[in-house]
């Protein structure tokens, strides 16, 4: 259990592994939680299936996945036809993809109880905050990416009382595709996918 949580940092890195496809993450250490490592795509590499993992340390394991034919052309996890499960847990996920604003767009989720909401500043950095109530004062983590190919880093920082799922989560998000959250993003991402898939029926 903990309460305030120092900032820390995770760096971009790319691995090829003797058998599958290339992988591509974030790692790092978080001096109360320990090492974190993201990565996409994780699993079996199931057809139609495309998901991110974050772990490590003192954080339970939490798995985003999107399943679809659209998975195909994808190169992470998309916030379209996706389960999110933390340790042993589904949580549960809405958004309203009309809204005009950043707020409006934000993705809600449930875990335990727990009410969360993710909202994207710009296209580079977001927020994951945990609804206070009556007995806890919730927590704020604030995910900033900045630099380019390999120098790339993620930065984290984090107010309230944050629990280790809020981490996860947290952390989980920067290898999904959050584009949709803002309306600029949510029409790249649409155009995207239709020349993914013309490109796939070209192949």
């Amino acid at each position: 259990m903990h309460t305030t949580i120092a900032p820390f940092t995770l760096a971009h890195f790319e691995e090829k592994p003797p058998v599958g496809p290339r992988k591509f993450g974030r790692q790092g250490s978080s001096p109360e939680f320990g090492d974190i490592r993201v990565v996409y795509p994780a699993g079996r590499g199931m057809p139609h299936s495309m998901a991110t993992e974050a772990r490590g340390g003192l954080i339970p394991t939490a798995v985003f996945e999107t399943r679809g034919v659209h998975a195909e052309v994808l190169s992470m996890p998309t916030l379209n036809r996706s389960t999110l499960h933390v340790g042993d847990g589904l949580v549960r996920m809405s958004r309203n993809r009309w809204a005009p604003t950043h707020r409006g767009r934000a993705l809600r989720m449930t875990y335990l109880g727990d009410v969360y909401e993710l909202r994207a500043i710009n296209r580079r950095a977001y927020e994951l905050s945990r609804r206070p109530d009556s007995e806890d004062p919730g927590s704020v983590i604030t995910v900033r990416q900045s630099g380019l190919g390999s120098g790339r880093k993620t930065a984290v920082r984090a107010t309230g009382r944050v629990l280790p799922a809020d981490v996860a989560l947290a952390v989980l998000f920067t290898g999904v595709d959050r584009s949709v959250l803002t309306r600029r993003g949510a029409v790249r991402a649409g155009f995207s996918r239709i020349l993914g898939f013309w490109a796939e029926s070209q192949a």
